[in-house]
């Protein structure tokens, strides 16, 4: 009998020598104690601590929401449905009858930043001044160019009085409350008190949320302790403290957990998920809005402009077999949004598996096995929603080379890759690369399809790094962008997707499920139909 270990075993034995071997104190990775939760992201570092967070969405995930409120947030509570938008510092809010585009807001009293300092309307105007005012002296073009993704629409802001603020965005945005549950507000008092410099500030953050963050060093760990006085009595943090650590690699972040230094891994890699099941490790998934496609260049020297060429590419990908790679832990894409959504509507060909087609269109277009279309994609080794990128990207140049397609991979880490998606496909960065791998949700109609289909939503307010116009695509978006019916804008944003499906806009894969793993004693945990999600409940018994 052999006694050499399986690859899942050999990875995690490295792993395990790594972390030892490596700087990033394991040693304070702490006993377990009651109390502490100890969460393995997949990020290469922490983000940032000032109020508006990097690293993407898991960024938020863990230092937005965490730390922070916005004026809106997502209500996580429940894993059966999909979250929909509630108020969190503003109570309620109207839009305008004579001008859609202003918006009143009615801010929650009685909200102390964790300086103890109050939240009030001048707190708003400072922080939409610190994203969009340059002559601001609290601008901060790192939480600026975090921000960028959700401010994009806003024109004006004032206080009318203490608990009001009136909001005028650029054209009427029917989808505004969306985009202000990622905008965070940081305490004005506390940024005074450090000197006005947002450096100081990161070692002493202030917000409003349920959690505090007490102290962090980057690329190794951020401890957050809980907010007994949140003003939301039912998110006061069930746990006593909240340790995070950035853990890129996921057979790292398995080992962490097997060997008890974590309580709580994202994304864990699915050849590793037998073991941890026979160690009785709970693997808990939910379908959400997600999918992980190449965004990709429409402009005039990037060979997929030609909708031969990005269609061939769409029936290249073997999705069942990706699915299969990803050990069961996503689903195929039929096209951007997945098949159970509102907005996915009746599209004309959906997405499927056809390399016989897929090579008929490249011959058409002059191209084949023998003079392949060449295309460069930027991608990255792991990140925020990323799953498995670098075998799941190796898995696809196959399929391509298959039927006449050479990609190329320029690899990044995730924070550089997402600086080249907000710069956008005629950056002069971006010159020679026809696509960019990042993983996207489609939370909100902005982000999910508004943003990436309109030709007048260009980066960094929008999604639509590569150019991509489409006429009726345009017409759908702006019209979806000032319904304010919710069933109406449903409707629209599902005819919306069947436009940009039958156009090939971009290049999709896979809809992941979202996979966490969990130490038996880790209670409470609703994994929510989201990318964000609420550790508040959590408990370490």
């Amino acid at each position: 009998m052999s006694l050499k270990p399986t690859r899942p075993a050999r990875s995690i034995l490295a792993a395990t020598c790594l972390m030892l071997m490596a700087g990033l104190s394991y040693s304070a990775l702490a006993q377990s104690k009651p109390g502490t939760l100890r969460v393995a992201m997949t990020a290469g570092d922490i983000p940032l601590t000032t109020g508006q967070p990097s690293q993407g969405g898991e960024g938020i995930r863990f230092m937005g929401i965490t730390a922070y409120d916005g004026l809106t947030r997502w209500d996580l509570s429940k894993s059966d449905k999909a979250p929909v938008i509630i108020p969190d510092l503003a109570e309620s809010w109207t839009v305008s009858e004579t001008d859609k585009k202003i918006w009143t807001f009615k801010l929650r009293q009685g909200v102390k930043f964790h300086d103890g300092s109050e939240f009030t309307a001048d707190a708003v105007v400072f922080n939409f001044d610190k994203l969009l005012r340059k002559d601001a002296p609290q601008f901060d073009p790192a939480q600026a160019a975090q921000g960028s993704l959700w401010s994009g629409t806003l024109a004006s802001w004032r206080k009318i009085d203490a608990y009001t603020v009136e909001i005028t965005t650029k054209t009427i945005d029917a989808v505004l409350p969306y985009a202000l549950a990622n905008l965070f507000m940081s305490s004005p008092a506390r940024w005074e008190e450090v000197g006005k410099d947002w450096s100081k500030f990161a070692d002493k953050p202030s917000g409003t949320g349920p959690w505090m963050i007490e102290s962090y060093k980057p690329r190794e760990r951020a401890e957050l302790v809980r907010n007994s006085n949140h003003w939301d009595k039912n998110r006061i943090p069930k746990s006593e403290r909240l340790i995070l650590f950035p853990m890129p690699d996921g057979n790292t972040r398995a080992a962490a957990l097997l060997s008890g230094q974590v309580d709580f891994v994202e994304a864990p890699p699915p050849d590793v998920i037998p073991r941890l099941k026979q160690q009785k490790m709970q693997i808990v998934t939910n379908i959400y809005p997600h999918n992980w496609p190449y965004q990709i260049s429409h402009l005039d020297d990037s060979p997929l402009k030609d909708i031969r060429i990005r269609k061939a590419a769409n029936l290249a990908i073997d999705r069942d077999g990706l699915v299969k790679l990803l050990g069961g832990l996503a689903i195929p894409a039929k096209g951007h949004i997945d098949p159970g959504h509102p907005w996915y509507g009746n599209p004309a060909e959906p997405l499927r598996y056809d390399p016989e087609a897929a090579k008929a269109l490249l011959k058409e277009a002059g191209y084949g096995p023998e003079k392949p279309v060449k295309v460069k994609m930027i991608i990255s080794p792991s990140g925020s929603g990323q799953m498995q990128p670098l075998p799941m990207n190796e898995f696809i140049k196959e399929n391509f080379r298959d039927v006449g397609i050479d990609m190329e991979f320029e690899v990044l880490d995730w924070e550089a890759l997402r600086t080249r998606r907000r710069l956008g496909a005629f950056a002069p960065e971006n010159k020679g690369r026809h696509g960019v791998n990042n993983s996207f949700a489609y939370w909100d109609p902005d982000i999910g399809l508004i943003g990436t289909a309109a030709s007048y939503m260009p980066v960094p307010f929008g999604f639509n790094w590569g150019g991509y116009k489409n006429e009726k695509a345009d017409i759908l978006a702006k019209q979806a962008k000032e319904t304010f019916d919710p069933k109406e804008q449903d409707k629209l944003l599902a005819q919306l997707h069947e436009v940009i499906v039958a156009d090939h806009m971009w290049i999709w894969a896979v809809h992941d499920l979202n996979p966490r793993a969990l130490r038996p004693n880790v209670k409470g945990f609703v994994q929510a139909q989201s990318w964000f999600q609420d550790l508040t409940p959590v408990t370490v018994e």
